[in-house]
């Protein structure tokens, strides 16, 4: 009867969801709109998708070593801190008005933005029982996701009424998350020599650091995706310009709740080649739409894929470490996911530029299928190896 606990409605589980869901409303306010503020402050065409690439980079860098200040200070400490940061940040954006300064504070808001999220996502993992793991993942991500089918509306709607008014909004939600961490459980400061589990080579899970490769090949073009879908709707003059993160976030809405016990029913590693496939078609179809049924079925096709890739891949990550390493371990999968968003916002900047959107998309489509092929090298089928062990033992007693 445990398999079947209502954790979805149990305080624990609803405080960290609630912790998600102020994160991603305030970030994805922010990231469709800033491009616009950029190039309001006078960035080249270029460099509008620098302050994401920025801020992703600056995740990605730290990501590995900030997921484990959770596992290792406590989840209350960093996730507070991390909300009182980045209202802080919220705050200065409104003041700056040269345009490579708020790409500079960008690098910095992604060490914080990382020690938030892999200390939320972990401490989501510790409130869902093993078993149905990968349907929490897909629950908690829910929250995530259903900010973004009104952020960036509601980003927009901010910014038109003034940039600093969008401003003052993120610090508010931020200032939210950070009264919300405070009432997750606490644990006594850490025993003398807790400074030695955070270096370096002991903060980072490098195996699934490596293996988390595979979401780098397929995170590149949505970070392409995120920074100039929008642009790309306002230059065909598609409205709603956010309909590519609207139709995406429904997707995942509608189908996450089915599919994420199917994960745990059939097992991770059936469910992600699927998904990669899905998520490939779905950037290859979107730069040849020019009306707003088009780019959203390619968005919903795109948000298909995604509807289980991350539930799965994490639940094939976590049952590789210790609970007490949950933390490192969702650090590593964000570094390698941030690393290919902001790799992708720098790199769509001069494609879309010089060669069109259709080959920047479809070069993102084709390393995200790449991942098929990467997962297959990075993490072999577990019963295959066995059964290679076993027929090379029985090899060697018949000779």
């Amino acid at each position: 009867m445990r398999a079947w606990r209502p954790f979805v409605f149990e305080l624990p589980f609803l405080r960290v969801w609630l912790i998600g869901l102020l994160a991603a409303g305030a970030g994805f306010q922010l990231f469709p709109t800033v491009p616009f503020r950029l190039r309001a402050l006078g960035a080249p065409p270029e460099a509008v998708g620098l302050f994401l690439t920025a801020l992703t980079l600056g995740s990605a860098l730290s990501a590995a070593w900030t997921g484990a200040l959770g596992d290792v200070l406590g989840r209350r400490r960093v996730l507070t801190a991390a909300g009182l940061g980045l209202a802080l940040f919220s705050a200065l954006y409104a003041l700056l008005e040269v345009w490579w300064l708020l790409v500079a504070l960008g690098l910095a808001h992604g060490v914080i933005w990382s020690a938030l999220l892999t200390g939320a996502s972990a401490e989501a993992a510790r409130t869902v029982p093993a078993e149905r793991r990968a349907e929490g993942i897909a629950w908690y991500g829910m929250g995530s996701t259903l900010a973004v089918t009104v952020a960036p509306a509601a980003g927009f709607w901010m910014l038109s009424r003034g940039w600093p008014w969008l401003c003052t909004g993120l610090a508010l939600l931020y200032l939210a998350v950070a009264a919300l961490a405070r009432t997750v459980p606490g644990t006594p400061w850490p025993a003398p020599g807790w400074s030695a589990r955070l270096s370096l080579a002991s903060a980072v899970e490098w195996r699934a650091l490596r293996s988390s490769v595979v979401l780098l090949a397929v995170s590149f073009g949505y970070g392409g995706a995120t920074s100039f879908a929008a642009l790309l709707a306002e230059e065909r003059g598609i409205e709603p310009r956010g309909i590519f993160f609207t139709a995406f976030a429904l997707s995942i809405l509608v189908l996450r709740p089915a599919l994420g016990p199917l994960v745990d029913r059939v097992g991770a590693r059936r469910v992600l080649p699927p998904s990669i496939v899905l998520v490939a078609a779905g950037l290859a179809l979107l730069p040849f739409q020019h009306d707003v049924a088009g780019t959203a079925v390619a968005s919903l096709v795109f948000g298909a894929g995604f509807s289980t890739l991350y539930p799965a891949f994490s639940t094939l990550m976590l049952a590789r470490v210790a609970p007490e390493r949950h933390g490192s371990a969702f650090g590593a999968m964000l570094a390698a996911f941030d690393i290919g968003i902001g790799s992708g916002s720098l790199a769509f900047g001069p494609l879309v530029a010089h060669l069109g959107p259709e080959v920047a998309f479809v070069t993102g489509a084709a390393l995200a299928f790449s991942a098929w092929p990467l997962l297959r090298w990075l993490e072999p089928n577990p019963e295959r190896l066995a059964m290679r062990a076993a027929l090379a033992e029985s090899e060697r007693e018949r000779r």
